[in-house]
């Protein structure tokens, strides 16, 4: 029996969000597989998806609702995961995040993921205190192995950490498309069609240059407008720019809400855009694939190697490119349908089942 051990560490600070989504979808999906036994060993968590996981799987206790005292249950995690691990001998111990010292029993092999390298490549960005980075670094150099979600996350950690090339896989991630839902009867946006923009809009995602492609084009500011899923409301910056591109406050539309609010907006919109310079995965073109919305974004970083053939491309870096990209879809219907079609099949090929049993290899080499 393959037994595989999660730490607690990405239980603790993440209730929800793509890494903890990872691990509790490949520890799920691991024990679905025969010969194996997966536990996430996370005595005091915070996390929303845990919750949702087959009984017996999580060892620990839902402690939300005492956020408050989560320096106090690190400590708690750092001692409980000792015991609990030191009693179940995993085969495997699987580190969920980047810390300075490992709780797993000695000589248990230790394989940790990365999932971008956004924290190296755009270190200008981030405060002087943060110590990631530095973490990063440690925890792959202890690892026995280094899993990447991405062959580009994959190329940046060996520049960037020479780390030898034997010791990184790459498994790409997998996919859950959003569980059909009821109609709302669609978004009211002015009857114009838009492009619909999802998530953060910090530096690196690239959201200004976006918009200013699209202002630049008479014929997108015309007949199009823009909305934007969560990323919270625009700011004053975002507003000014607005202004200054001429671009009427009822075309540029921020709204939020759940997964089945997202899911509408991708059902409705005429093409996501997803303009970001760096990406270590990017699930955000295979959720629009799966509900049939064209794909326009950047050639740079993993998102080809995601988007594949099924998406239109630009150059993130040059206004010119994005807009020629926006434009090419918008006055080519059979274009539009092209990538709808080709989006269809290329979402289908990021399963969990799939990343599940590429991981096991990993963990029965070292085993």
């Amino acid at each position: 029996m393959m037994r595989i051990a999660f730490d607690y560490q990405v239980f603790l600070f993440q209730e929800y969000g793509g890494i903890s989504r990872y691990y509790s979808k490949l520890a799920s999906s691991l024990n679905s597989l025969e010969g194996v036994e997966a536990r996430i060993f996370a005595p005091m968590h915070l996390n929303a998806y845990l919750a949702d996981l087959p009984a017996g799987i999580v060892k620990g206790k839902d402690v939300r609702h005492w956020r408050k005292s989560k320096k106090l249950f690190r400590a708690i995690n750092v001692a409980g995961s000792r015991i609990q691990l030191g009693l179940y001998r995993p085969s495997i111990v699987h580190e969920t995040y980047y810390s300075q010292k490992s709780v797993a029993p000695q000589a248990v092999p230790l394989v940790v993921t990365v999932y971008d390298m956004i924290h190296e490549r755009f270190s200008d960005r981030f405060p002087q205190k943060d110590r990631t980075s530095l973490l990063k670094r440690v925890a792959v150099e202890r690892a026995d192995h280094v899993i990447c979600i991405s062959n580009s996350t994959r190329n940046d950690l060996v520049e960037y950490f020479q780390i030898p090339d034997e010791k990184v896989s790459v498994v790409h991630i997998g996919f859950e498309a959003f569980r059909a839902q009821e109609e709302r009867g669609g978004l009211q946006m002015d009857g114009k069609p838009y492009f619909l923009y999802v998530g953060q809009r910090s530096v690196y995602k690239n959201f200004q240059n976006f918009i200013r492609a699209f202002a630049v084009s008479p014929e997108l500011q015309r007949n199009y407008n823009v909305v934007c899923f969560g990323g919270g409301g625009f700011n004053e910056e975002e507003r000014a720019i607005f202004a200054a591109l001429k671009l009427a406050e009822s075309q540029m539309i921020q709204i939020g809400g759940d997964d089945d609010a997202l899911a509408e907006c991708y059902k409705n919109a005429f093409a996501f855009v997803y303009p970001s310079l760096y990406e270590g995965f990017g699930i955000p073109p295979l959720e629009a694939m799966s509900l049939d919305c064209p794909v326009i974004c950047s050639h740079t970083s993993s998102i080809p190697e995601v988007a594949g053939q099924a998406a239109e491309y630009f150059d993130p870096s040059s206004i010119d490119s994005i807009r020629e990209g926006l434009e090419r879809v918008a006055t080519s219907p059979a274009r539009r349908n092209e990538l709808v079609s080709l989006g269809r099949e290329r979402h289908l090929l990021f399963t969990w089942p799939r990343c599940a049993k590429e991981t096991l290899a990993i963990y029965e080499k070292l085993v």
